[in-house]
């Protein structure tokens, strides 16, 4: 019996040892593990970075791309409006040269007026194609979103206080839009 304690001692006495030999053998071994996992973690964390600045790089580049892109659109775009606009002057400018030339030797003063009328509903008739349309501003009442006012004066009869008594300046709408405002003179 008492051999058998002895073997159940050095058992246990052994046990314990054995532990603790088997403890630092796992303790010595994990500063190799850890070491190992935050190496690893560091790589992906480097690789992500990387992968990030990549996207971001990509990003800039196809947003700085679509700017010129969409510059140079709207640059061609105001070209091409421009063009049609002068496409349409065009006949007018030439009529004016030749009304010009034949003034200087025109005895009637009628005929060359007649003439300037007939350029002048020609570019009137090709704005209004493009969009232009005329804005009345006489006898109405003062409108500071339409108008711009020159000058009051002292309105001839009561019913023409605040309103537009003279048009110096006709204004203009472009695709219902002010494109210039009339030039007029309030009554006070």
């Amino acid at each position: 019996m008492e051999h058998e304690k002895d073997k159940v001692v050095e058992e246990n006495g052994n046990q314990p040892v054995q532990d603790h030999l088997a403890e630092t053998e796992v303790a010595e071994n994990q500063p190799e593990q850890v070491s190992a996992a935050t190496a690893t973690g560091a790589e992906k964390l480097t690789a992500d970075l990387q992968e990030a600045k990549d996207k971001y790089l990509r990003l800039l580049a196809d947003f700085e791309n679509f700017r010129r892109r969409t510059a140079k659109e709207k640059i061609e775009s105001y070209g091409n409006a421009q063009g049609e606009l002068m496409k349409v002057l065009l006949p007018v400018l030439d009529d004016f040269q030749r009304g010009l030339k034949a003034s200087a030797t025109a005895p009637d003063a009628a005929a060359v007026r007649e003439g300037m009328e007939l350029i002048y509903h020609k570019l009137y008739r090709a704005l209004e194609q493009k969009g232009l349309k005329p804005m009345d501003a006489a006898q109405t009442e003062f409108n500071p979103d339409l108008h711009e006012a020159i000058t009051q004066v002292p309105a001839p009869s009561d019913n023409l206080k605040g309103k537009v008594i003279d048009e110096v300046e006709k204004g203009y709408y472009l695709q219902d839009k002010v494109l210039r405002f009339a030039k007029v003179i309030v009554g006070a």
